[in-house]
């Protein structure tokens, strides 16, 4: 019974972290007139092996970069998978996601505007 509980429990704590997730972050939709959003896809291999700390060294780069391209691109957050980083941008347009990419040494081996964002709630309920 005690098992029980903790599992419910847990999935209603993360079911609330994942809403709480979504409504904080922006909907490409409800950007401001020339802003998009864009995901980054960056082939890396054996970037889902790279420590903590070499992590939060690319990490620190890419901010670094951001902060001198001034403040029209905001990185949201990124995906990190075996070979691939997925990363969420907001810029004007794909030229400076492509300016980031090459001042930070970073590959952009592939740029997509995000158009909308769907998820669980889309389905209504």
């Amino acid at each position: 019974m005690k098992s029980l509980k903790a599992l419910v429990v847990s999935v209603v704590a993360l079911t609330l972290a994942s809403l709480a997730f979504a409504e904080s972050q922006p909907k490409p939709e409800a950007l401001p007139s020339g802003q998009h959003m864009y995901v980054i896809e960056r082939e890396m291999p054996g970037v889902g092996k790279l420590s903590a700390e070499e992590l939060k060294g690319a990490s620190q780069k890419s901010c670094s970069v951001l902060r001198n391209l001034g403040p029209q691109i905001t990185w949201l957050h990124s995906y990190v998978t075996g070979d691939k980083l997925y990363c969420v941008y907001l810029a004007p347009n794909e030229e400076i996601v492509r300016a980031h990419a090459k001042e930070g040494g970073f590959p952009a081996n592939k740029i997509s505007e995000v158009k909308t964002i769907i998820d669980p709630s889309t389905a209504g309920s």
